[in-house]
């Protein structure tokens, strides 16, 4: 147990950091991305102003300087950029790459024809920012080279990643670290609870033992008495009790030797159900058995038979007057399913999650009526769970209960 909440609280830390990191990536790259296609239209908006080539007195306009603080009077220089104009029905006129080295005519042609066949007037082609626009009934598309803009973007964003990446690395290592000191507290406190229990358990069975010997001796020296048979009778509930208590602690301790064996399920769970059918039909109740044949697991059969009792025990409680209990045995692709299911009064779907916890009772005046300690499905999901399995509670209707468990191949 302290060991999954070690792996939780690491995998709940670990998923949270990534989420926030991710989002701030996100925010990264998005303003980034948006920051130079921002700059790369301001740039092809002059030059679309004067139809492909920068004013020569762009930077003599006092206006100009002062909306565009962060542009460079180097900016003329420094672009890299080309056009290509077509008329109406889409066929060349001119090509202008003198500002460009690494285009030629024929690839700009190329380019403008692919822009076309987008159909959009702005955006990107590889890593030319591009304008289209009409003069004239004439096409004009300006093309810029963002090339050395992106490449610093995708440096940017690539190295935000590796040191994101390292950095969650480093924060797996100290969680790991950390969180055996962070639960020491509560683990100190989970092994005290477990030992008391165990202590406990076996301080009271000498109590008990004599208390109800003491009350044969009684019962032979005076005979049959009301009183006395309560006595016994709430006795043996404080020794099963008791018994429980010692049984779960311990297999949540893993102090339970589990003997794995290959052994036939199919033929102990018929076992185990023909010692139910009796009860079942003495309380009204029908049971039915879908049981595959010839299954056999690896498992501690003792473990697996007390697995079936408690669950067909369960269900025969509570299942309502003259209500059916399903008893289903199967064989998966990788696995062994087995299920009880049982018609009911009512079934809470909000009590589902905790009918496995401790002293649990979805009804507490029915449940004190039966003799149940709260303890058996508990019990059940240790077992499951010692042997790697995974069990689970289910409602359609409300007014059904299925537990099944599944254990791997």
């Amino acid at each position: 147990m302290i060991r999954a909440l070690r792996i939780k609280l690491v995998v709940a830390a670990m998923f949270s950091l990534a989420v926030v990191l991710a989002v701030i990536l996100s925010v990264v790259a998005v303003v980034g991305y948006q920051r130079t296609a921002r700059n790369a239209d301001v740039t092809l908006s002059m030059l679309s102003e004067n139809d492909g080539k920068f004013p020569e007195d762009l930077f003599s306009k006092g206006d100009f300087l002062r909306e565009h603080p962060r542009i460079s009077q180097e900016l003329p220089y420094e672009s890299r950029y080309f056009s290509v104009f077509l008329d109406g029905e889409g066929n060349v006129l001119s090509t202008n790459t003198g500002k460009i080295a690494a285009v030629d005519q024929e690839t700009a042609v190329e380019f403008a024809k692919a822009v076309l066949s987008e159909g959009s007037v702005q955006g990107f082609l590889g890593d030319y920012r591009y304008i289209v626009y009409s003069v004239n009934a004439e096409t004009h598309i300006i093309f810029l080279d963002c090339g050395r803009s992106m490449t610093m973007f995708r440096g940017m964003i690539l190295i935000s990643v590796g040191v994101s990446l390292a950095g969650l690395l480093a924060v797996a290592l100290l969680l790991v670290f950390l969180s055996g000191r962070i639960v020491k507290p509560f683990s100190e406190n989970y092994e005290k609870q477990k030992r008391f229990i165990t202590d406990a358990g076996h301080e009271l069975k000498t109590p008990l033992t004599i208390i109800d010997a003491d009350a044969e001796v009684l019962e032979m020296d005076i005979g049959e008495n009301e009183w006395l048979r309560d006595i016994q009778t709430q006795t043996k509930r404080l020794a099963d009790l008791t018994n429980n208590l010692i049984l779960l602690s311990r297999m949540e301790e893993s102090q339970t030797r589990m003997e794995m064996i290959e052994f036939p399920l199919s033929d102990v769970a018929e076992e185990t159900a023909e010692g139910f059918q009796a009860l079942a039909r003495t309380h009204g109740k029908t049971l039915i058995c879908r049981i595959q044949p010839m299954i056999s697991l690896r498992a501690d059969e003792k473990a697996l038979r007390q697995l079936i009792s408690i669950l067909l025990d369960n269900a025969v409680k509570y299942a309502d007057e003259g209500g059916q209990i399903i008893l289903t045995l199967e064989k998966q692709k990788t696995s062994v399913s087995l299920s009880v299911f049982n018609t009911a009064q009512s079934v809470s779907r909000e009590s589902l999650s905790h009918l496995f916890d401790r002293f649990y009772r979805a009804d507490a005046s029915r449940n004190s009526q039966t003799g149940g300690y709260g303890l058996g499905l508990s019990i059940a999901q240790a077992i499951v769970s010692a042997h790697k399995g995974k069990i689970t509670a289910s409602t359609q209707d409300e007014r059904s209960l299925l537990i099944t468990a599944v254990f791997p191949l």
